[in-house]
């Protein structure tokens, strides 16, 4: 249904038409943006500009115009003249609506007020808006009302939100940064970027569910890759020896604060490397971008005080288990574990068993606890079927993940490459669907076909991208930082 005021505005857009002035244009030759304008002139420059963006305020005043361009660089004063522009230029004022594209041109001059502003000697229709944007309203006291705030509505109109939010489009910006930054920190270490098939016969690299669809010219099931990790690992086998992602994954899990069915990863390999050289890599790589971006260590995040400085903490996964769980996890039963989670009024403890229960109880009792950034060293073998045992301990593995603010942001291994080893942790995973366990790996004869070519010792790493920013740009909700992140049909 169409609202007053979009009637209102579609009727604005038959008399433009009827008086001839094209509302959606092909081009504009700007100059410059509104902020460089503005520099420009301070430093005594008095050229005439061609500026572009959207009307955010309009206040007429019988011959004259006051109004606000807001481009990408922030928002420039407009000075209207019925003298300057003509009857019939000025008159179609009255046709235009905040939200519309428009470019002017004209110098700049001070206002009485000691306002820079753009004396429009000529302006342009780009884009008629047929909707007004929600840009609310700001009060004597600088307070906005009206303006898009619910997070939902946000997320699924995301042009809109960016169109009138200056911050949502500088969280975007930061985000290219940060993946611009990952990109040369890899590269400047000799690492290659490869691309490895999204639609996969077999999945795996992860313990999730799958998205799967039905390819038509083979009549097979393929699916959405879950991780990047053993196509990546094919790539080792074949003589690249240090190679790297960033992609979408796909799992088809349920949403939460931390979890959007399709994310992005930055998954990096390097032969003849460990779990170790992975740590310190990661933390160069995490420490450099925080300095390079922000220009300190220090970040105050949901109430914390932040240190990127190298270097991080390690901890042991066995002893934070017994010191926050108080379980001997070497001895502990699954009746101890499902006591300890109902304790914590965890509400799936029967339901969970062995290696889920496990994971349950140190992401109920320690990740909590795990504020700064925080390297958790080796693992129980069960919740890590695709990594070496630890070399004095082989009911270990050589894995870490970090954390920072009690999100796991990146998990690594020293990669298995013993093809028998890797196919017996396949079938024990085998054994597990079986039982019902959905998220278990399936058997992936050809991975094991390449493992048995010979993979040279190496590292691995996964770093989610999605979550890392929600750390940099300080947001709770992980929908905030994908631009358009999946969200029920209406």
């Amino acid at each position: 249904m169409t609202s007053f005021v979009e009637a209102a505005r579609r009727e604005k857009l038959k008399e433009l038409v009827r008086r001839g002035i094209a509302p959606y244009a092909y081009h504009f030759d700007r100059t410059t943006l509104a902020r460089d304008a503005v520099a420009a002139y301070r430093a005594g420059d008095e050229t005439r500009h061609a500026l572009a963006g959207r009307l955010v305020a309009m206040r007429p005043h019988g011959k004259t115009t006051f109004a606000h361009l807001a481009d990408a660089s922030g928002k420039l004063q407009l000075y209207f003249k019925l003298d300057e522009l003509g009857a019939e230029a000025y008159g179609a004022l009255e046709l235009l609506d905040l939200g519309d594209c428009v470019g002017v041109e004209g110098p700049l001059f001070t206002t009485k007020t000691g306002e820079i502003t753009v004396r429009v000697q000529r302006v342009t229709l780009l884009a008629k808006a047929l909707r007004p944007l929600p840009l609310g309203k700001e009060d004597a006291s600088g307070v906005k009302h009206g303006e898009l705030s619910d997070p939902e509505l946000r997320a699924r109109q995301r042009y809109a939100d960016l169109a009138v939010h200056a911050e949502v489009r500088e969280l975007f910006r930061l985000r290219a940064r940060v993946i611009a930054y990952l990109r040369r920190f890899l590269d400047g270490r000799g690492y290659l970027e490869v691309e490895t098939p999204v639609l996969q016969p077999v999945y795996g690299g992860a313990a999730a569910r799958p998205f799967s669809t039905h390819y038509e010219a083979l009549d097979a099931t393929f699916y959405l890759r879950i991780a990047d990790e053993l196509y990546l690992k094919r790539c080792i086998v074949g003589g690249l020896e240090r190679v790297y992602e960033i992609a979408h994954d796909f799992r088809n899990e349920g949403m939460s604060r931390f979890h959007n069915p399709e994310f992005t990863m930055a998954e990096w390999y390097e032969a003849y490397a460990d779990y170790h050289d992975m740590a310190e890599l990661t933390e160069a790589m995490v420490a450099g971008m925080v300095e390079e971006l922000f220009g300190t260590t220090l970040l105050e995040r949901h109430g914390a005080t932040l240190s990127f400085a190298r270097p991080f903490a390690r901890q042991d996964y066995f002893t934070l288990v017994r010191e926050h769980a108080g379980l001997d996890l070497t001895r502990a039963t699954d009746a101890d574990l499902r006591a300890v989670l109902k304790r914590h009024n965890a509400t799936d403890a029967e339901q969970l068993a062995g290696a889920k229960l496990v994971d349950e109880v140190f992401k109920t009792c320690v990740e909590p606890k795990l504020v700064q950034p925080t390297f958790v060293f080796d693992y129980p073998i069960a919740l890590s079927p695709l990594a070496k045992p630890k070399r004095d301990d082989p009911a270990k593995v050589e894995r870490w993940e970090l954390f920072v603010l009690h999100r796991e942001l990146a998990n690594a291994f020293s990669e298995l490459n013993d093809p028998d080893e890797q196919r017996r942790r396949f079938e024990q995973q085998s054994a597990l669907r079986a039982a019902g366990d959905a998220e278990a790996h399936q058997v992936d004869e050809d991975y094991l076909r390449a493992l048995e070519y010979g993979m040279p010792p190496a590292g691995g790493v996964g770093l989610g991208v999605d979550r890392l920013l929600m750390v940099l740009a300080d947001q709770s909700n992980i929908r905030e930082v994908i631009l358009f992140p999946m969200l029920r049909p209406q």
